[in-house]
């Protein structure tokens, strides 16, 4: 018999960028609370840009106050971490309302971003970058 999933407050998104993974929880509240790993946004991403890219999102479905966002996030860094959050806070905005979905594809906020590190190759310093020649 299979288990029927009942109806919880809580609308999950997963996000990932780089080797960063973050784990979003929308709960349709009203008051606009933000928290990051059990810290507020602002104080988790000191960071301007960061702050703005993580609020997008809900900026283009134009929510920002009707949902209150808690995010556990881990692996990589601040850069990685806020855009995993950004594609996780997307992905649960269409899990609760499908219609802004035209609103956040214009925004390229349901695109996950694949670039990833590059290998160190054997035989140089990097990933390209070659040891430094000395002719004597």
């Amino acid at each position: 018999m299979a288990k029927v999933k009942k109806p919880g407050p809580y609308i999950w998104g997963t996000g990932r960028r780089k080797t960063s993974v973050a784990r979003v929880r929308l709960k349709e509240s009203g008051s606009g609370k933000f928290l990051v790993n059990k810290r507020e946004m602002t104080e988790f991403f000191c960071n301007i840009d960061e702050r703005q890219r993580v609020l997008a999102p809900l900026r283009a479905a134009d929510v920002e106050k009707t949902y209150d966002v808690f995010v556990t996030t881990l692996g990589g860094g601040i850069t990685g971490q806020s855009g995993a959050i950004a594609l996780g806070i997307a992905r649960a905005l269409l899990k609760a309302n499908p219609e802004l979905e035209p609103s956040l594809r214009e925004g390229r906020y349901l695109t996950r971003d694949s670039r990833q590190k590059e290998r160190k190759k054997y035989g140089r310093r990097g990933a390209r970058r070659g040891f430094q020649f000395s002719k004597r």
